[in-house]
């Protein structure tokens, strides 16, 4: 869906900084791509970018934990069980959308497997968004993995905007349309 977004704002005339993580997607033509593998070198990337951005959409389901420890070689099968410490990793979203600015919208994404709504809902809140993509991840060919979405969009004064299911370019014109700003922007 984050592929989908920014060749859309990048269609629109917009610049755009792709902060991804290792897809086998193609680049879009014309956006600037931050390659990253772990979130903490995302929040890294993203740190700098969302000061000058107008639209910031957080499209990555980035993962909640991190191992505490890494070996540096492949770990062999010992008898027993193996323990692995898990911490938790920055809250990107949350902790930028903290730093927004008078004029920019901050766009999350809720990929939920029951009370979608519910659930964005309070998500939205809790991360002091403008807009959240909720998501029924549990039905098969929507959301990720998959060429199509359906859900609702979700805005910070009460609005729910159904969409789709429809492929991923037409759900982003969708989402731009409702949450990006007029004009030239950098997202």
């Amino acid at each position: 869906m984050g592929y989908a977004l920014a060749a859309a704002a990048v269609e629109r005339g917009w610049q755009v900084d792709l902060v991804s993580g290792p897809v086998v997607l193609p680049p879009p033509p014309g956006a600037t791509v931050h390659d990253v593998r772990s979130a903490d070198e995302m929040f890294q990337a993203c740190q700098p970018l969302f000061a000058s951005a107008d639209l910031f959409i957080a499209v990555a389901a980035v993962a909640d934990y991190r191992p505490r420890a890494t070996a540096p070689d492949k770990l062999k099968k010992t008898v027993g069980p193996l323990l692995l410490e898990l911490v938790p990793t920055v809250d990107i979203l949350k902790t930028l959308a903290a730093r927004k600015r008078s004029g920019q919208v901050v766009v999350g994404f809720a990929a939920e497997t029951r009370d979608v709504k519910d659930y964005a809902r309070r998500k939205l809140v809790e991360k002091d968004l403008d807009w959240i993509v909720a998501n029924d991840v549990s039905q098969p060919g929507i959301g990720m993995n998959a060429d199509a979405n359906a859900g609702w969009l979700l805005g910070r004064a009460g609005e729910c905007l159904a969409f789709g299911p429809a492929p991923k370019p037409a759900v982003a014109e969708f989402i731009l349309d409702h949450t990006g700003l007029a004009g030239s922007m950098r997202v």
